[in-house]
């Protein structure tokens, strides 16, 4: 294990890796991503691995666009031996109220002035992509088909082995104990292992932010809460795209071995680093899903899962270097969206770090936004 290191990132999941790999790429040598256990085993691991490009800000819509052309060319570009398995399937993501039709109008003009080519749609156009969607309660429907599914374990894998071809150390089954700063710069990691000096180290610990800012004194304004997740048993293929709803609260999804995967939010889900599965979810799950899609009520489920979503008070992530800490990066509080968001986080954190203009401007996605009260609020979540 190196003793020293130009840069340290904490956390080895999908922002961990693409950040190391960016650097990488850049021509920084002495990179070390130190992960607790093994790589993807956190949020990244546990997500429901949806891209998807139609969101409401323009922000959102300019990083999913960008992180959307990075994995069509990530298994190229990235020389990886397996399958990241990226099915460009689409979403379709319906409305059920007119408030949110209206919304969706001003999505797709957004996104179609960012050259995203979504469109939006009439129910019985809805239905030609998804023949056996129940429309009754809907209004309207969204789509893109350059949307779709990736395995979020090949595509970290990806990443992880490019960063270390190019140089990169990644440390698993390595827990980060303390940071030490001094005179209010970074001075060392202290991990399991042995002690690590370095002048940058970057926040990428995902369920575990909060905690990993405290060992550096700083108090990020995050919580982590538990979504959960639930796949059934393979089927023949009937379902491409991404189906969607942000007011009915589910997503749902066919992946590349015939099993559906779905989730949804809960206001009640624990926000105390659990990740067990309960009862409740699955019936909640059940109830919505074969109301909106039939035909899954005769699918029997195999198994369920939970993660953490750290969660800022805006529902953005949190961006870039801490001014009262020198040498301290964040790439923390996705809210449930850092997956999709992989490639566009390794860029624009590196360039943060070497002092480059960023590729994508995220000087709005700042720490310091929230005790100025410059929230940035996205429509379209579930």
């Amino acid at each position: 294990m190196s003793k020293t290191a130009d840069v340290v990132i904490i956390g080895g999941g999908i922002s961990g890796c693409t950040i190391a790999y960016n650097l990488a790429k850049k021509g920084v040598k002495n990179i070390v991503v130190v992960e607790k256990s093994y790589l993807a085993s956190g949020a990244t691991g546990r997500c429901g691995a949806g891209i998807r490009q139609q969101w409401g800000t323009e922000m959102n819509c300019r990083m999913a666009k960008y992180s959307c052309d990075e994995f069509e060319r990530a298994k190229e570009e990235l020389q990886y031996d397996g399958d990241i398995e990226f099915k460009q399937g689409g979403y379709l993501i319906v409305s059920s109220t007119e408030k949110e039709h209206e919304q969706f109008k001003k999505n797709v003009k957004l996104q179609n002035s960012l050259g995203i080519p979504s469109k939006l749609l009439r129910l019985d156009e809805a239905k030609e992509i998804v023949p056996f969607l129940n429309t009754e309660g809907l209004v309207s429907a969204t789509f893109c088909q350059k949307d779709g599914h990736l395995n979020p374990f090949h595509t970290t894998q990806a990443y992880a082995n490019a960063a270390k071809r190019l140089g990169a150390e990644i440390l698993t089954f390595t827990e980060v104990t303390d940071i030490i700063v001094e005179g209010g710069k970074v001075k060392a990691v202290k991990t399991t292992k042995g002690d690590i000096s370095t002048n940058i180290v970057v926040n990428a610990a995902g369920g575990y932010a909060q905690m990993i800012g405290k060992m550096a004194g700083v108090e990020l304004p995050l919580f982590s809460e538990r979504h959960q997740i639930l796949v059934t048993e393979p089927l023949e293929p009937i379902l491409d795209p991404m189906v969607m709803s942000f007011s009915l609260n589910l997503y749902c999804q066919q992946v590349p071995h015939g099993g559906f995967i779905m989730g949804r939010g809960d206001e009640g889900e624990p926000r105390d680093l659990r990740i067990t599965s309960g009862w409740h979810f699955v019936e909640e799950m059940s109830k919505t899903i074969t109301k909106l899609l039939p035909p899954l009520k005769n699918a029997r489920f195999l198994r369920q899962w939970a993660g953490l979503y750290n969660m800022s008070p805006d529902r953005q992530p949190i961006y870039g270097p801490v001014n009262e800490v020198e040498g301290f990066y964040l790439a923390v509080g996705y809210s449930g969206h850092g997956f999709m968001l992989g490639p566009a986080t390794g860029r624009v954190i590196a360039e943060s770090i070497l002092g480059e203009e960023t590729t994508l401007p995220i000087d709005m996605l700042n720490l310091d936004r929230f005790k100025e009260g410059k929230l940035i609020f996205e429509p379209s979540v579930v």
